[in-house]
């Protein structure tokens, strides 16, 4: 416990340093490719550009002394706050443009994120207190008294603060390359890299401070020390030629995936494997950033990702011979030190990659997305990926995270109880809502792109069917395949997984709370109807929408949601079922939790699928996701469906619905 307890501060401090870290590259990322689009700018037009163009060449000081700041405290401020806090911090971000003469990227990225913070404590102060009626009164005044003092806080006082400070590492800088101590910043900067903590510095310093030497010097130095390729492709031709096992085996692959594609990550499981050849990596860093000053080389924008491809496209003219020699003669040493480090070594690496790169991702604090690179995991069947380690969390994801997702939640969910793996948490979210922490999320194929950039290291899976989509069986081989057995010798046949379509059975179902379609209240006879008059999707919605606002569930700007949510993506799921609700920002036109029930039986057009049973969803605190656990059942088992189709009263819905897990 003694030792436990010492280790967790430095634990604790270098996992905050990878967040700090991670949220600045989460502000310079998104916004390389206008980094990217001024370096172009400015290799073509300035005087001494490719193409020299005077007028063109306008462009250059306004992009680089507006653009890229308040895109940079924009998406600051939105990391924040969403929308509202990044137009506050885009326009506090103004202030420290305006307060110095230097191009203001440390600027923005302390004044979008502080501004939006300091809005979101604000306006927390009193949520649910504002009257209806002056909500956005009281919103868009807030927004701006917020932006205009900060923006005066900003050009006043942290403008000149943080142009002291670049002053003070530019000197530094310009120290280090006066006195040829340049290349001895590998020391810090690989092990740093391998550590996850070069964010900090690569996004927090060497971005900005390079990116203002770029434009009175043409390009920079800083823009390589953490970006050179050479260093890591070296250790991986020295692991081709002389690894052992799968180390041997995959370093090819890693090879071509960190030089080409830029993914530096992919070769630090070499380096943890046997952390002495961090040497080779320093060795390198080190050779190469001391012929970039022999040469007088830089780069005239950041390279991101730190790809060989990336890197020459930022080179200008008269650094191409420096930055290839660079890269070239960091692979070469790097190759050279890690070749004599295996050769002398006696120990057999290739069967650690595994637990070296699960160190690695415990390092991170995430899995990585190219550990199936090295750990030779590729597709499964029927192109669900397979996990390097087992499956413990899996998420449906919607808009809302109230009807669609919740549905295919407890379709799979019964799927892989039935399978034998109890203990897999399968649960339901608003796509706004992820966070990265789970193994498998499931969208539906127009919202995967959406959930990407919060789920990073998970698995997709994009569907077009919630209720019987082929792909929940190949996510359920994926559990077999991913997990340990369960503990249980022969799972009993009652527990056999059901096949695609059919209705999850009862013995794996008993382990769910009955829905209590009628007690509970969620469901009651006064919202079924047996047949519907619409005859268009649109007018379905709102007889399915009215049935919730009769009973006092919603108010009317929830049916607007409903429609807004059909826009954006279908709420049909198949086995002639749609389930329109609201969209996540509509939770505050519900009242109570509550659902609908409309039948179609000549049936009408979703979006040209025919759909017969239409469910209007409204849910709090998740208490309508019983009754749809029971109708999620219900439409997975085509007998059940005839029994609906064929019902003459509302209560043999109500008992179909209400008793299905008795």
């Amino acid at each position: 416990m003694a030792t436990e307890t010492v280790a967790k501060p430095r634990t604790s401090m270098r996992v905050g340093v990878q967040r700090f870290g991670t949220f600045l590259s989460g502000m310079i990322m998104p916004n390389i490719g206008a980094f990217i689009a001024w370096g172009i700018i400015t290799a073509f037009f300035i005087p001494a550009g490719f193409t020299p163009n005077e007028e063109l060449a306008k462009l250059v000081g306004p992009m680089i002394t507006y653009l890229l700041p308040l895109l940079i405290g924009y998406t600051g401020g939105r990391m924040v706050y969403g929308v509202r806090g990044g137009v506050v911090g885009a326009a506090a971000t103004m202030g420290v443009i305006v307060g110095t003469d230097i191009p203001m990227f440390i600027g923005a990225m302390i004044m979008g994120p502080l501004t939006a913070w300091i809005m979101k404590r604000l306006e927390s102060l009193w949520e649910n207190k504002v009257k209806p009626g002056f909500e956005m009164l009281i919103d868009n005044f807030t927004a701006g008294i917020v932006a205009a003092v900060m923006a005066i806080f900003g050009m006043l006082v942290i403008g000149p603060v943080v142009k002291a400070f670049s002053n003070g590492a530019s000197a530094v800088v310009e120290f280090l390359v006066n006195n040829g101590l340049l290349p001895f910043t590998s020391i810090f900067i690989e092990p740093a890299k391998v550590l996850f903590l070069n964010n900090a510095v690569n996004h927090g310093i060497l971005t900005p401070l390079g990116t203002e030497q770029a434009l009175a010097q043409g390009k920079s130095i800083l823009f390589l020390l953490e970006a050179n390729p050479g260093p890591g492709v070296g250790i991986l031709l020295a692991y081709m030629i002389f690894g052992k096992g799968m180390a041997k085996a995959s370093a090819p692959g890693a090879a071509l995936i960190q030089f080409v594609g830029g993914i530096h990550e992919i070769y630090f499981p070499y380096v943890l494997m046997k952390p002495i050849i961090i040497l080779a990596a320093i060795g390198g860093g080190m050779t190469g950033i001391f012929t970039l000053v022999l040469t007088g080389a830089g780069l005239r924008s950041p390279a991101a990702p730190g790809s060989i491809i990336a890197v020459f496209a930022a080179t200008p003219a008269d650094s191409f011979f420096g930055v290839a020699l660079s890269v070239l003669l960091a692979a070469t040493v790097s190759f050279l030190i890690a070749s004599v480090i295996l050769k002398a070594s006696k120990d057999v690496e290739g069967d650690e990659l595994g637990a070296a790169t699960s160190r690695m991702e415990a390092m991170k604090g995430k899995k990585s997305s190219v550990s199936s690179a090295l750990t030779g995991a590729g597709a499964g069947a029927g192109g669900v990926a397979v996990l390097a380690g087992p499956v413990k969390n899996i998420v449906f994801a919607c808009d809302a995270g109230m009807g669609s997702s919740a549905m295919g939640a407890s379709v799979l969910r019964n799927k892989i109880k039935a399978a034998g793996y109890p203990d897999v948490k399968v649960t339901n979210s608003a796509i706004a809502n992820l966070s990265d922490t789970y193994d498998v999320v499931i969208t539906h194929q127009d919202l995967t792109e959406r959930a990407k950039p919060a789920t990073s290291s998970a698995v997709h899976v994009s569907v077009d069917n919630f209720m019987n989509s082929p792909k929940y069986d190949e996510i359920v081989e994926l559990v077999k395949s991913s997990n340990a057995p369960a503990e249980a010798t022969e799972a009993p046949a009652a527990t056999a997984a059901p096949p695609a379509g059919a209705a999850a059975p009862a013995a794996g179902a008993a382990a769910e709370p009955e829905a209590g379609a009628g007690p509970s209240g969620i469901l009651v006879a006064d919202s079924v109807v047996l047949s519907g008059t619409a005859t268009t999707r649109d007018a379905a919605i709102d007889e399915a929408g009215r049935l919730l606002l009769d009973r006092g569930a919603v108010d009317a700007g929830y049916l607007d949601a409903m429609h807004e949510r059909e826009e954006s993506v279908s709420t049909y799921m198949g086995s002639y079922l749609a389930i329109p609700h609201g969209t996540n920002a509509a939770k505050d036109h519900i009242m109570k939790s509550a659902v609908s029930v409309v039948r179609y039986p000549d049936g009408i057009d979703w979006n040209g699928k025919e759909v017969k049973f239409v469910v209007g969803v409204a849910g709090i605190n998740n208490e309508h996701l019983q009754i749809l656990s029971s109708i999620a059942k219900v439409f997975t088992n085509k007998a059940q469906v005839a029994q609906l189709e064929a019902a003459t009263t509302v209560d043999e819905v109500l008992d179909l619905f209400g008793k299905v897990n008795s």
